[in-house]
């Protein structure tokens, strides 16, 4: 763990990521008059996969085409129905 002043940092910030992104730090702490104010620590981005799985849980989604397909007569029906009452969607 380095730390800097802010002056020091401000001035050298390439250098600084530079230092994290190649993995010669994990972290640095900058302070203003030797007290630590900051802390810099490389980004890593948040992982996708799975991130909807608990949205999902639970609900009925098909497996294949056919099965998502085969309720398109019932749903045609009630818009058929619709159409002659004049409802609007």
């Amino acid at each position: 763990m380095l730390t800097v002043n802010m002056h020091d940092a401000k001035s050298k910030l390439s250098g600084l990521v530079e230092c994290l992104e190649n993995g010669r730090e994990n972290e640095v702490i900058i302070a203003r008059n030797g007290t630590p104010v900051a802390r810099l620590v490389p980004f890593s981005a948040p992982k996708r996969i799975g991130a909807a799985r608990h949205l999902l849980a639970g609900l009925a989604v098909p497996d294949s085409i056919e099965a998502f397909n085969a309720g398109d007569d019932a749903i045609a029906a009630d818009f058929d129905a619709s159409a002659e009452r004049d409802l609007l969607p």
